[in-house]
């Protein structure tokens, strides 16, 4: 006992952030699942963040509230700009929420409340790791159950041919945008906890560096199912820890291991168990026509 209380004391900061970037990238497999290509949630992140940690400051709002509020400020903000950008499709449909974020960005910079550049420091303390990663298990399952649901489904469909998706009587404006809002929800959730860990935040933590690493994460990891973006943001965030030994060759091996996913796992890691089967399968079926 002493030896796991002594490890989650070492590394408690990095498993709270693994089960913070999991939350995200469940986010941005909402939008991936529904085929939309999004880069805002980082943005959704920092709404979050910034409105909790704001109510937690200033008006010592009970910290389950100020999460509350700042999941629903996020998806608030999504909800018309889902409206809006959601005319536009494919690589369009991410510049236009990536110029999202950096108006987001923007503002947090030149809002005084916000701390403009330096931040926002002193946040309170309040989340704890079964914080986080209730949080992960209820999402991750609410969103499993979704898959499998007239709802999910319709999201499947979208995905696969929005115009057949159509003309079946699926609404795929307002299902793509449930997806949108959904995914802003879980992602301002996640900035709220995040604030909360790391005491102090700052608008650069939310740019597009951030949006494209939760991307990754999502990518990495899969998209057929909800584990995928886990493990996605699991191992791309525990990573560098674990690559820390090798020093100045740690980007070098980080990358080399990313790029054979991609090439070997192009559909994610998730379905690494998928691929073993059917190379196995194709094997057995040579052998028999041999």
């Amino acid at each position: 006992m002493d030896a796991v209380s002594d490890f989650l004391r070492t590394y408690s900061t990095t498993i709270a952030v693994i089960g913070v970037s999991a939350l995200l990238a469940l986010s941005v497999w909402l939008t991936l699942y529904a085929g939309q290509l999004t880069l805002g949630n980082a943005a959704f992140m920092g709404v979050g963040a910034y409105v909790s940690a704001l109510l937690g400051r200033h008006l010592d709002t009970p910290f389950p509230v100020a999460l509350l509020i700042g999941s629903v400020a996020a998806a608030a903000l999504a909800l018309p700009l889902g409206s809006i950008v959601f005319r536009l499709r494919g690589v369009y449909l991410a510049i236009a929420t990536l110029a999202f974020g950096e108006i987001v960005r923007v503002v947090l910079l030149a809002t005084p409340i916000t701390g403009r550049g330096q931040g926002l420091n002193g946040i309170p303390p309040k989340t704890e790791l079964w914080h986080i990663y209730l949080s992960v298990l209820v999402v991750a399952y609410v969103l499993w159950r979704v898959q499998g649901s007239t709802i999910g489904r319709a999201w499947a469909a979208i995905r696969e041919d929005e115009i057949a998706s159509a003309s079946q009587g699926i609404a795929v404006g307002r299902h793509k945008l449930a997806a949108f809002v959904i995914g802003a929800l879980i992602a301002g959730w996640a900035g709220g906890l995040s604030a909360h860990v790391t005491f102090s935040i700052d608008p650069s933590d939310f740019g597009f560096t951030k949006a494209v690493q939760v991307l990754v994460f999502a990518v990495v990891g899969g998209t057929p199912n909800v584990l995928g973006p886990i493990l996605g943001a699991g191992l791309l965030t525990a990573l560098p820890e674990l690559l820390r030994p090798l020093k100045d060759y740690r980007d070098i091996f980080q990358g080399a291991i990313l790029l054979l996913v991609i090439i070997y796992l192009p559909r994610g890691l998730v379905t690494f168990v998928d691929v073993r089967r059917t190379r196995r399968l194709s094997r057995i079926g040579a052998l028999d026509v041999a």
